[in-house]
Parts: C-alpha cells; structure tokens; sequence
C-alpha cells in the first residue's frame, strides 16, 4: 500500500524538489521509503512512497524499471493472482530473469509481455497504476475493478498531472483552488462527491474498471485549446472491465445448482480469496464488528491459520451504538486473538478536527469517525488488515433495499398523477400538527410504528409516494439533501447513473437494481474512500476480500432468492457463515457503524457547528443558501426536526473550505 505522484509536461519534466514535495505530500500512505524518478527531456516525474507489505528487501522499491527498460512504474495496491502470472510469465519466457519477488515487478513484466490493458485484464486485486513507455513516449493510469484505490488527475499549469490524494496535486505551480459548483451540487445529495468529478475544476476521478493513455500530443491540444477559447481537453479514459458486463453475464447464465452446491462454491471461492489476501511480510490481522460480513471474512481467515488471528473492534458506552460485545464473542468462538478499545465521547470529537485533511475533499459519512478509530486501533499490532466491506451491495444486505422494495410495490399500483397528489397533500400538514396528533396514538401503537421524530418520518414518506419510478425512488432514499440545487448557490445538478440507465438494467427487478447503483457509487466513492483514507492516514494496509473479481461476477450470477429470503437479507453468506459460527451469534438486527451525530449537534459540538454555521460567514463565502441552512439548523436545535444528515454534510463542507484559505 502506497501512494503515488506524477507530472507530464511539454516543456523540462519537475524538479526534484517538486516532485519530492508531492510525495511527501502523501508520507501517510507510504512511511517506509520515498522514490523519485523524471526524465527532463520527455517531461515526466514519477514519485512514490513505499508502505513494505510484501518483498521489504530494495528490489521492491519504486518507480521500478523493467527488465527491457523500456517502462517505469508507480503502483499503490496489492496484486493477490501475482505468483500465479509470474508463473504464466516465465512459462511463456524461460529466459526472463527476476530481480526480487514483489507484485510491482510482475505488472512489468506483464505489461513487456502483453501490453497495458491486457495486463490490466489479468490482475486481481487493489490498485491504481501509472506507467510511463519511453518508446512510444506515453504515460498510461489504471484503477482496479471496484474503485478499492484512489486516482486523480487533471492539468494543473502547464502540465498533466496525477496523485493517490489531492493534497498532493497543490503543491504544483498553476494549481487554482477553483470549486466546481456542479461538483459540490452532487455532494449535497450523496453526503460524497460522485466520480468522475472532483470538488475542483479541472481534475477528475479515474473511474473504476478503467484506464487512460496521454501523450505530449494530448498536452499539446489542450494547451492550444485553451489559447484559442474552446475549453478544458481531458483524457479520455476507457474501460477494461465493466460491472454491467458482469451483470449482462449472470443473467444470461444463471446459476443452475442447487442451494448447497451454490453455497459449497461460494465458500470455496471466499475460501480462496481470502487466503491469497492473507499473503503478507508483515503483521496482518482484520476488522471485526460481529455482523455477517467481518464475522465471515474472520472465519475464513481463522479455518486457514495456524495461529489465533488478531481482531480488532471499537466499542462505544452509547447502547445503540455498540457491537463490541457481539465482535466478542464471535471472537471468543473462532479463537482469534482479540483487541477492543472503548472509546468515550471525547475520544471520538477528537477525531472531527482531522476530517478535512484526511479526506481531502468534501465527505460526510459519519461512520469515518468509527473508522478511523478502529484503524487506529488495529496499526498498533499490525500493518495489513482485512475488512467485510462489500457484502451488503453484492447480497443485498442494505434495510433500505428491504423497505424501499415494500414502498414500491405499495405505491407502484396507483397513477403517478395520484401519487403527486397524495404527497402534496400530505406535504401540507403542518410538522407541529404531525407531532401533535402522533404523540396522541403513539401509545396504542406497536414498538415498531413508535419513531422518536414522527415530523421526519411523515416528510421523509410524503416526499417519497410522489417519485415518477423506482429509480427516481431510490434516488430519493439515498439523498440527503433533496434540492441540492437550491442550496449551492449557482448550482446545477450534474446527470447520474439514477438518471441514465443501461439497457440491461431494464432487464432487473427493483432489489437488484437498488444493488447496482450501491456498487457503481456508494461503494466506490463512500464506502471505499472513507476505508482507503481512514487506514492510510495511520499506514495501514487495508484488504477487501469480498471485492474480488470472481466472488462479484459469482454474485451476480446467484438468483435474488439466494440473496434475500423471507426477509433475511445475504442469505447465502450466512449460510456460509453458519458453517463456522453458531446462528444465534449472529442473527441480530442490522445495527449501522455510526455515531450519535443528532445529539454531539445539540451538545458538545454546538460551538464548533455555530462557528461554521455563522451566518456572516456563510454570505461572506457564497457558497450556500444562508436562509435554507439557518432554518434546518434552528429546527434541529429546538428538537422539532432531526437534521443531522443534511447538516453534517454543510458542517463537513464548512470544515474543509476553512482549511482551503
């Protein structure tokens, strides 16, 4: 796990110190060694800084030249089939002679032998990827799969440039802190800032599953572009592996076995996967929280150890917000060696000051907070750990799917012209009457029907019956401001994939489809980015073994009965599960990684939320809509409404902007 840097320039390449400041930029993610290499006459600078995983020796050391000289490498990630290619590689080239025994080395080697996106099509794996040819003299990016490694890129002065973290693009010549108001648009309905964009102008994301070239030639029509007024020329990236193509082949072939033959064949594979992301030269452990997913990544790693596992868990005094005593004895079952840390209060505000740094641009995920903790937590025993992620968005995991499906098949019988009707209607009731007339049925109600806030919940409902379809549905569900356009000043929302569908996606019913959009957004621009950045910002390695090329496509080839059954969400992955930790262990309501955001508003954190919230401030900065703000930040402090969502998501944007000047 590392981070990487780089600059193309028509003109002499950056000097040493530049692109020494750059990786230093990124010390976090790589502490155990820096790299520079450029050449002044082809304009290119590459740095890295090294986090040892695997091959410690200098033969590992990056930017790596291939044995043929011809291409220079930067790599962040890991490669789990490596040993495997370089067996395919020396088969096909006996003569070829290797240098050391790191994954970076075998990338080369392939990408000598079969190019760049062939390679790119045989790596399984984490990565983000840059490599520059001397002959044809170009450089060429790549993401992995399911977006586990960040890649941005864009021009910056005269010159293309890329990095694993955005800091480390700023310290560059030209460099403009230029917000894109379409960009902070999309972040008030995500809480994050969907890829391709970024929050600034003039550099994206690459998207995962793809790959760009650039060449001098590329650079020089931007640059001519831009003198003669027709705009910003970017790369154009392309994909060597599409998502929606392994959805396409899953339903064309469906899995045909029986139950426990798809079960049998999950666990093998998870078996498999897991083992080869267990390959380490350093210390490895994993994420425990006692659900489904971390419980049956630990069992899987546990059955394949001769030593007890080290586990990690955060624990919290809050009841509802804690699992520890559940990881416990999923611990104490499987008998790994186990670390849990109660934090207070305190512990966890302490963390808020940091946000902005770590993650670089705008994200508003409460749940990083609790990552971040159990990262902390976990690199003081080891360097690599695994995680459960992934889980929920391939086997149907989410609550929301459950219930999103039910309002659907409530409200899909009844015109949308009536629908538009119930929820005008509906909208026009007053909040206080709302409350008022609840709290006079609340008591005949069962404990499920009794909400602490009944305001929210009736505008959360009412908002939803009048949606035109089920993807302007989930849209909807996901969202957490509903006009984002309103709020940005000089905002505009940009087209999303809830806008633009696949015509497979036609082809899947409202479950799968709510998966589909988790996999091609949330869980690469949220999911992934609050684990990336969390663990890196204390150097630790962290593993997705539920991403794996083959269990994805293996998912998707499953029936949906396989996924949810009778209310029972990840059906098959318990089942998996269950072969190595007893049922009631686990079975359990879903509980979610957060904090109590509502109240530290109201509380501890009410002067630090008055300060960014400041209405002078916030006119001064025009960014946002002050009217709109005040008003939710007043209605969540009388306790009227419960607005921590929507108000993180301002608080986290104010936090970073206040770290820009």
């Amino acid at each position: 796990m590392c981070g990487v840097v780089g600059a193309l320039s028509l003109r002499k390449a950056l000097s040493l110190t530049t692109l020494a400041r750059m990786t230093d930029c990124l010390l976090h993610r790589g502490p155990d060694a820096a790299g520079e290499w450029l050449d002044s006459k082809a304009g290119i600078a590459l740095g890295h800084r090294r986090l040892s995983i695997l091959d410690l020796s200098a033969t590992g050391a990056q930017p790596m030249h291939s044995a043929c000289g011809r291409y220079v490498i930067v790599f962040n990630g890991e490669i789990y089939n490596f040993k495997n290619l370089r067996d395919e590689i020396t088969h096909l080239q006996p003569s070829h002679i290797w240098r050391g025994t790191s994954d970076t080395e075998v990338i080369l080697a392939g990408v000598s032998y079969w190019g760049v996106e062939t390679t790119l099509t045989k790596l399984d794996g984490m990565f983000a990827i840059a490599v520059w040819d001397k002959v044809e003299n170009n450089l060429s990016l790549a993401r992995d799969r399911m977006g586990e490694k960040p890649l941005y890129y864009g021009y910056v002065g005269e010159q293309f440039a890329f990095a694993s973290e955005l800091k480390a693009l700023k310290v560059l010549d030209g460099w403009t802190n230029e917000i894109d108001r379409t960009a902070l648009t999309a972040y008030f309905r995500y809480s994050y800032i969907p890829s391709p964009l970024s929050i600034f102008k003039g550099i994206a994301k690459l998207m995962p599953g793809h790959f760009l070239k650039i060449s001098h030639a590329d650079i020089q029509a931007h640059s001519t572009g831009i003198c003669i007024g027709i705009g910003m020329r970017m790369p154009e990236s392309r994909a060597y592996w599409k998502l929606d193509d392994a959805i396409a082949n899953g339903r064309i072939h469906p899995f045909a076995g029986s139950e426990k033959e798809a079960t049998d064949q999950l666990e093998k594979l998870l078996l498999d996967t897991v083992g080869k992301q267990m390959v380490s030269d350093v210390p490895l452990g994993a994420f425990l929280s006692g659900g489904v997913d971390s419980s049956t990544v630990v069992a899987l790693m546990q059955a394949q150890s001769e030593k007890p596992i080290q586990t990690f868990t955060i624990g919290f005094n809050e009841a509802d917000f804690n699992e520890a005593e559940y990881a416990k004895a999923v611990a104490a079952h499987l008998g790994t060696d186990h670390h849990e840390l109660y934090v207070t209060s305190q512990q966890t505000l302490d963390v808020v000051p940091l946000l902005p740094t770590l993650y670089d641009e705008p994200f508003a995920d409460s749940s990083q907070i609790p990552t971040y903790l159990v990262a902390q937590l976990a690199r003081s025993k080891v360097a690599v750990s695994l995680s459960g992620d992934g889980g929920d968005e391939l086997f149907c995991g989410y609550n929301r799917y459950t219930w999103t499906n039910k309002i659907w098949g409530a409200m899909s019988p009844f015109p949308a012209p009536i629908r538009q009707l119930a929820a005008n209607a509906a909208s026009a009731i007053p909040p206080a009457i709302i409350a008022q007339g609840y709290s006079l049925i609340k008591p005949l109600l069962p404990q499920s029907l009794q909400f602490t806030h009944p305001a929210d919940k009736w505008a959360k409902t009412a908002d939803l019956i009048g949606v035109k379809d089920s993807s302007a549905l989930y849209k909807r569900v996901v969202s957490s401001w509903q006009l984002p356009e309103l709020l940005v000043i000089g905002g505009s929302e940009p087209l999303s994939i809830f806008d633009l569908s696949e015509p497979q996606s036609h082809q899947l019913n409202l479950g799968e489809q709510m998966m589909r959009f988790d996999a091609l957004t949330y869980l690469p621009d949220d999911i992934l980015v609050k684990v990336d950045r969390a663990s890196m910002a204390v150097s630790l390695e962290s593993r997705v073994p539920l991403l794996d090329r083959r269990v994805v496509e293996f998912a998707w080839h499953l029936p949906m009965a396989m996924k949810l059954r009778n209310g029972v969400s990840k059906w098959i992955l318990r089942e998996v599960l269950y072969r190595h930790v007893p049922r009631e262990l686990i079975e359990r309501p879903k509980m979610g990684f957060g904090v109590p955001i509502d109240s530290w508003l109201r509380g501890a954190l009410r002067p630090w939320a008055e300060a960014l919230l400041d209405e002078k401030l916030l006119a001064q900065q025009g960014y946002l809509n002050v009217s709109m703000i005040r008003k939710v930040w007043l209605e969540h402090l009388s306790g009227r409404r419960n607005w921590q969502y929507q108000l993180w998501a301002v608080l986290m944007f104010q936090a970073w902007l206040a770290e820009q000047a």
